[in-house]
């Protein structure tokens, strides 16, 4: 298969143009005349796949069940289709050609991947993030991460039969939506927090513009008028960049009836904040956290570290956010599912801390906790003002 590969990989070379499968075919076809029809057609698929897909990961890439595709060298490929991870049968022929894929699909995104760059992160086109680590940093052969974008948003229903989240928390969810309070959405990495977010801005009057502002487009709210930015990396000479806190202030400009930020990570929370204390009811967005209770001092962080003091983030912050959603990951099985949600209330040392509401057990059950009343209560008040 690698003799033939390379034969067919001159052919194309030399004719130029692009490796269409008619033109692969037509290749492969006049290097082997002995093929068949039938062995063609799949040849030249592989091939196809080899020369501009994904090589032997393309069916992965194409089942809409998997979300993550983990390659750790070239006898390890791992895939997670929502029940964990799981080892498959997949190996690349050797680690040259394992670190070929991983450099062209990182110049596909427009990033540069070598040994004076052994790393890079990246969007590929059709919403798929890379990351790719080579040798030596990776002593066991070049690592790949695929995070696949799902293709259409979950409904509340389907999530309520997913055990995602209980009936009962299902009808909470979508009165925060109904009531245009300004929330959060949180848990670890791969919890689920943009495939939550994404159901719940389904549910927003069709009337309504969203104004998406994320890294890496992967929200997918099924809704008629969704507005998306997304970010930019510097170029190989490091100009061209364009931020998420860059976006924030665009969108600001753009009559958002909800601003969304996905994956606030960095100076841009400050924007967030600031904005959602100007009229911006209904804002949301997902952040990265251990647990619901650690919010604030997620956001103290982040927004201390983009020039804020300490007193001004608490001030922000109680006027601008309302609740928070947490989701888990549950070990073994790697069910996602949320967990709790939290109230923000400031307290009489002026510090914002995050007051359980609800908990969700592992078998469904929804927990009434202190802030239960209160949340009840913001609620209704939110619904009569909107």
């Amino acid at each position: 298969m690698t003799r033939l590969s390379e034969a067919v990989r001159d052919r194309l070379a030399d004719t130029g143009g692009e490796a269409t499968a008619g033109r692969v075919a037509a290749a492969l076809r006049a290097e082997e005349r002995l093929l068949g029809d039938r062995e063609v057609l799949t040849l030249a698929d592989e091939l196809r796949a080899d020369f501009v897909g994904a090589g032997p990961l393309e069916p992965l890439l194409r089942s809409p069940e998997i979300t993550d595709v983990l390659v750790n060298g070239p006898r390890e490929v791992w895939i997670d289709a929502g029940g964990g991870l799981v080892r498959t049968s997949l190996r690349f022929q050797d680690e040259a050609t394992l670190r070929r894929l991983a450099q062209r699909l990182t110049a596909a995104a427009g990033r540069r991947l070598d040994d004076a760059s052994p790393y890079a992160d990246a969007r590929l086109p059709g919403g798929i993030r890379l990351h790719a680590v080579l040798p030596p940093i990776a002593p066991s052969g070049t690592c790949l991460s695929l995070r696949l974008p799902r293709r259409q948003a979950f409904t509340l229903d389907e999530l309520v039969e997913r055990k995602t989240i209980p009936p009962e928390g299902a009808a909470l969810l979508a009165a925060l939506i109904e009531s245009r309070a300004r929330f959060l959405v949180t848990g670890g990495t791969g919890s689920g927090k943009t495939t939550l977010l994404s159901s719940l801005l389904s549910l927003a009057d069709p009337t309504e513009r969203l104004v998406l502002v994320e890294d890496s487009a992967e929200l997918r709210p099924d809704h008629p008028h969704v507005v998306r930015l997304e970010a930019r990396p510097p170029n190989v000479e490091g100009a061209g960049e364009v931020t998420l806190n860059d976006l924030v202030r665009q969108a600001l400009r753009m009559r958002p009836d909800r601003l969304v930020v996905g994956e606030a990570r960095g100076p841009e929370i400050a924007a967030f904040l600031q904005a959602l204390n100007t009229g911006h009811e209904g804002g949301c967005g997902t952040l990265h956290a251990n647990t619901a209770a650690d919010v604030p001092a997620r956001l103290e962080a982040l927004a201390c570290a983009a020039g804020l003091t300490r007193e001004a983030v608490h001030s922000q912050l109680a006027a601008a956010l309302d609740i928070v959603v947490h989701l888990v990951r549950e070990p073994g099985g790697g069910r996602r599912r949320v967990a709790e949600i939290h109230l923000l209330r400031r307290g009489t040392d002026g510090l914002v801390r995050a007051v359980p509401a609800v908990t969700f057990s592992t078998d469904g059950e929804t927990v009434a906790d202190t802030g239960a009343s209160d949340l009840d209560s913001r609620l209704r008040a939110r619904r009569r003002a909107a």
